[in-house]
């Protein structure tokens, strides 16, 4: 080929290359116009769910030993996700008598086992393997835990002796990850903190050792993911956390009159009523729906709009609601989710809030592998 020819091939691929990029460019302008961009950017739009396998020290069964299973991961990726978040109980990695007598003393919790964590690292690296993100949430951290948090020998909010030792076990966690990048796994630092009030954990209780924290992981692997849970048991944002640039956790379980309907924790005296939705009070008037719905999240697209990474770190609904309600609420929770840019983790992928082996009484399971599928639930997921 001669040199004109080919300069006149360049021009001519280069003119059509230009007008491509120009009308793509166009088409992007009529896209942004019909369509908001996401307010959450900062973040990789995670979808995925809790895995249970390290959730309860006192769980005899699968949600104590630690042994996140293969297939699970398999399966997260086979069907497109991209998330893990692992809730998970400190005593777990205690090695002390504490099986028998049921009691830490402040001294006990630095008798950190190397064994124990050597499941966390598997876990890690099943992630790995299978492209899924893992995000490691203390559940139960060395002073607090949302569900029965009497059982710690001291308080995270107000001594001074939970706050250094709930820091010693991120600063563990920061050195033994040090080496893997922050797309692999990050930090959850405290699961669902209370909501502030007189005579018990503050805001600024709740920044300071947040604070304190963060700093610490920094020392050892600065460019570590970091997300704390919104305060209120994750619904409300906290803004004082803002010049950290440490990313926030939302949970989608609002209202509890639907995601815990009959769930004993929650719904104690079963006095919650047969759920709708919208949501109807007792003389008929709404009282949730989907624009309660977005207000409900709008701060936390705001937060998103200020630079601050948000996912959904713990969304989905018990087994007990009827399932046409239940995927109508989680629809629109979806809904909303996806059109802020924030991703999410259902509680959980098996069990009663799960698309495996629910046990709902009104799903048309498919057999999965020996398991049932809630498909429906599955599919709703899948699309957002």
């Amino acid at each position: 080929m001669s040199s004109d020819m080919r300069m006149t091939r360049r021009r001519l691929v280069g003119g059509a290359a230009s007008a491509t990029v120009l009308a793509v460019g166009a088409g992007a302008g009529r896209a942004a116009t019909d369509k908001p961009a996401p307010a959450q950017t900062a973040l990789p739009r995670w979808r995925g769910f809790n895995l249970l396998n390290f959730f309860q020290a006192f769980d005899p069964r699968e949600r104590s030993d630690g042994m996140v299973r293969e297939d699970d991961c398999r399966w997260m990726r086979d069907w497109g996700f991209n998330f893990i978040r692992l809730p998970m109980d400190y005593w777990l990695w205690i090695d002390t008598n504490w099986r028998r007598t049921r009691k830490l003393s402040p001294d006990d919790v630095y008798k950190i086992k190397a064994s124990a964590l050597a499941k966390v690292d598997r876990a890690v690296e099943l992630g790995r393997k299978y492209g899924l993100h893992v995000s490691l949430n203390f559940h139960r951290g060395p002073g607090y835990c949302v569900n029965k948090p009497q059982r710690e020998p001291f308080s995270l909010w107000t001594d001074k002796r939970a706050q250094d030792a709930f820091v010693h076990h991120w600063e563990v966690f920061a050195k033994r990850y040090k080496g893997i990048d922050s797309k692999h796994v990050s930090f959850n630092l405290i699961n669902e903190a209370p909501r502030p009030k007189k005579g018990g954990m503050s805001r600024e209780q709740y920044v300071s050792v947040m604070t304190r924290t963060v700093e610490a992981i920094r020392k050892i692997s600065p460019r570590r993911t970091i997300i704390i849970d919104g305060l209120a048991y994750g619904n409300l944002v906290v803004h004082e956390m803002i010049p950290t640039k440490v990313a926030q956790s939302v949970h989608g379980y609002t209202p509890a009159q639907i995601s815990h309907y009959r769930a004993s924790w929650v719904d104690r005296k079963s006095s919650f009523p047969k759920p709708t939705w919208p949501l109807k009070r007792k003389d008929g008037t709404i009282w949730h729906s989907r624009s309660t719905l977005e207000k409900h999240y709008a701060p936390w697209a705001e937060l998103a709009r200020k630079g601050i990474g948000v996912h959904c770190g713990e969304a989905g609904g018990y087994n007990r609601p009827p399932h046409q309600v239940f995927l109508a609420w989680m629809t629109d929770v979806m809904e909303i989710l996806a059109s802020h840019g924030i991703g999410y983790a259902l509680w959980n992928l098996r069990g009663t809030f799960g698309v495996v082996d629910s046990g709902r009484k009104d799903v048309a399971y498919e057999d999965f592998h020996g398991h049932k599928l809630d498909r429906k639930l599955l599919d709703l997921l899948r699309r957002h």
